[in-house]
């Protein structure tokens, strides 16, 4: 199953092996079975990839979400706030991870051994569980470049050496958090030719929050360039989606967005239509590959989309309501 996920080549494909997946995971995951069966929904009565249960994200804060019997072999925890339950996604296969990681990124951006890898990550550095984390610092070690690593208060270290390698004509990624990347372009300023920024989510409570179009025009004057790229990514999931600017996302082959009606939690929307963002995410092989996320969003009739924003706790109506 492994290579039939990761050498999806059309449409086709994608829905034969994604309505393959739901059968398996229907028979080997309890917690997705019994949600099924809750909605009266058997692999009988799926035969197209929108008739698929998704399951609301919530139930890993308390549940172990698993379609394997293996031993896990890491939990992988949300970042959370104060007060709140984190996610927790426990993998027993690392190495569908590493191959979803790696096989999105040179999708993307190509080899990863032309790239000096920067990564600006100090608020998930400083806790135990971050995928993110794993992902980069993966990336780091298969860089094979000795200027590759983690920063994270030495932001003179890191501008210095950005704009050294930057000047030699290193092709470089910049990885980091919102407000991190903030707060080094409030202290050196930048004119960068050959280095691609990517910021991978919000301020972490550490500062006010923006607007995409407010953080991305501020980073790319402050930067020198001319778009903000971005990662969308989640603890839950194993695959990334990529915007190379103005927050339009592409997903790797393996995975693909779908809206729901925010008013009805199963009733899935045609493109173009705003709504609950729902995610398949077929490297989710050995937990759940169909998870209705929290996030506000639109999918084009090219399979790209932007987020919009998130449900209030008060808005997430159907998906709280399967949830009790």
């Amino acid at each position: 199953m492994r290579n039939k996920v990761f050498n999806i080549q059309s449409e086709k494909e994608f829905n034969e092996v994604a309505l393959s997946v739901f059968k398996h995971q229907f028979k080997n995951n309890k917690i997705y079975r019994s949600f099924c069966d809750l909605l009266y929904i058997h692999p009988s009565d799926v035969d197209t990839i929108d008739k698929i249960p998704f399951l609301p994200i919530q139930f890993f804060k308390d549940k172990q979400v698993v379609s394997s019997n293996d031993e896990v072999q890491e939990v992988f925890t949300s970042s959370g706030t104060t007060g709140t339950s984190t996610s927790k996604h426990h993998v027993t296969d690392l190495s569908w991870y590493e191959t979803s990681y790696l096989k999105g990124f040179k999708h993307f951006y190509g080899n990863i051994q032309e790239y000096v890898v920067l990564a600006l990550l100090p608020n998930y550095l400083e806790r135990k569980g971050s995928s993110l984390v794993y992902m980069v610092d993966d990336l780091i070690k298969r860089s094979e470049n000795s200027e590759s690593g983690f920063y994270l208060n030495n932001l003179s270290e890191l501008a210095e050496k950005l704009i050294k390698l930057d000047k030699q004509g290193q092709k470089v990624l910049l990885i980091g958090v919102s407000f991190a990347l903030l707060d080094l372009i409030e202290k050196y300023q930048f004119n960068l030719q050959n280095t691609i920024v990517m910021e991978t989510g919000g301020m972490k409570g550490r500062r006010k929050e923006l607007i995409r179009e407010e953080l991305h025009q501020i980073l790319g004057n402050g930067f020198g360039v001319e778009n903000i790229h971005s990662e969308y990514g989640m603890t839950e999931l194993l695959s990334q989606g990529y915007s190379n600017g103005k927050g339009v996302f592409n997903c790797p082959p393996w995975m693909r967005l779908l809206t729901r009606d925010t008013e009805d939690a199963l009733t899935i929307l045609p493109k173009e239509k705003s709504g609950g963002i729902n995610v398949i995410d077929l490297a989710n092989y050995n937990s759940c590959s169909f998870i209705a996320t929290q996030d506000l969003g639109k999918v084009h009739t090219d399979n790209s989309f932007e987020i919009i924003g998130r449900f209030d706790n008060s808005d997430i109506r159907g998906c709280n309501l399967l949830v009790l």
